[in-house]
């Protein structure tokens, strides 16, 4: 087996034929040996009844199915871990990422590569306001942590046999694959692309909170440096408290007339009193990754695997 194509899909009946045609014409074109993997969340429309005709027209198309809706993120992993090929392909089954690129993936990685991420030169459908927040998302986590992940990329990307077995190893629960690809390292290079719109239908996935919640995990995930501002921030305003605190003081020895103080002092309360909430906020989050971790729970279950070996 050359290539496994993982495809994570959810409520997708509409693009998975035309998605079929033109990745099959792709192979074709390429002749090498090949599957395709769906990773189903269980959806309420007709999705796994379409991926279930086309096994029976192509026996090279494979499905997994999940206990339950575990979320894209698992459901990519899943088909990753799932695949028998001596490379690997993501890519969402919306067309929005061009299977024609494959091939240029595929000759790219056989320099010498270890994975080629495809980056966007373009992006076609999506806001203002998803730009602006997946830019500033991607600075912050780039700014502070320690693992560089490419900007304007997205799971999009070919890997080979020696990277899945490593991603294997780290069995994180929170699987932030971009992420978790750059802090394996190896030799990885990009080729650039104009993203399309959606072939059909509307995605399942929140613009503004999913990109939120995506960015929240890729900087829990590989930086701990948040924790650390907040110590340095809670020194500083701390230093000011007590510099506040030695003025009201000095006032009252020498006699003068205090500083006018109902206002002040519910400012400084209220001000003070957002730090910690945010403070506490930032540290449950490092909490409750830590109570996932130490739960050891798997980051998905398989319900069934149809068409696979085994």
């Amino acid at each position: 087996m050359e290539i496994s194509l993982v495809v994570p899909v959810y409520k997708e009946e509409k693009n998975i034929r035309p998605f079929l045609d033109r990745v099959e014409k792709v192979f074709q074109g390429m002749k090498i040996s090949y599957e395709i993997i769906f990773a189903l969340d269980p959806s309420p429309d007709h999705t796994e009844e379409v991926i279930l005709e086309e096994i029976n027209r192509n026996p090279s198309i494979k499905l997994l199915i999940f206990s339950r809706r575990f979320g894209q993120p698992a459901a990519t992993m899943g088909g990753i871990l799932s695949s028998q090929g001596d490379t690997c392909i993501v890519i969402d089954v919306d067309l929005q990422d061009p299977p024609e690129l494959i091939v240029d993936l595929y000759a790219k990685l056989k320099d010498g590569y270890e994975v080629v991420y495809a980056k966007r030169r373009s992006r076609k459908g999506e806001t203002l306001v998803k730009r602006i927040i997946s830019h500033f998302g991607y600075s912050l986590i780039n700014q502070l942590s320690d693992v560089k992940i490419p900007r304007n990329t997205g799971d999009f990307r070919i890997m080979t046999r020696r990277v899945i077995e490593e991603l294997r190893r780290l069995n994180e629960s929170h699987g932030f694959l971009r992420g978790l690809i750059a802090y394996v390292g190896f030799k990885q290079t990009f080729l650039e692309y104009d993203r399309d719109q959606r072939y059909s239908g509307a995605g399942n996935y929140n613009r503004l909170t999913g990109s939120l919640k995506i960015g929240l995990n890729g900087l829990i995930s590989f930086s701990s440096r948040p924790l650390q501002f907040m110590s340095i921030g809670g020194s500083i305003l701390a230093g000011f408290s007590f510099l506040l605190g030695g003025w009201y003081v000095l006032q009252k020895l020498i006699g003068m007339n205090l500083t006018p103080g109902l206002s002040t002092t519910v400012l400084v309360v209220t001000f003070f009193s957002g730090v910690q909430l945010l403070a506490l906020g930032l540290m449950g989050e490092y909490i409750g990754r830590i109570y996932d971790e130490v739960k050891n729970r798997p980051m998905y279950i398989v319900d069934k695997k149809v068409n696979f070996d085994g």
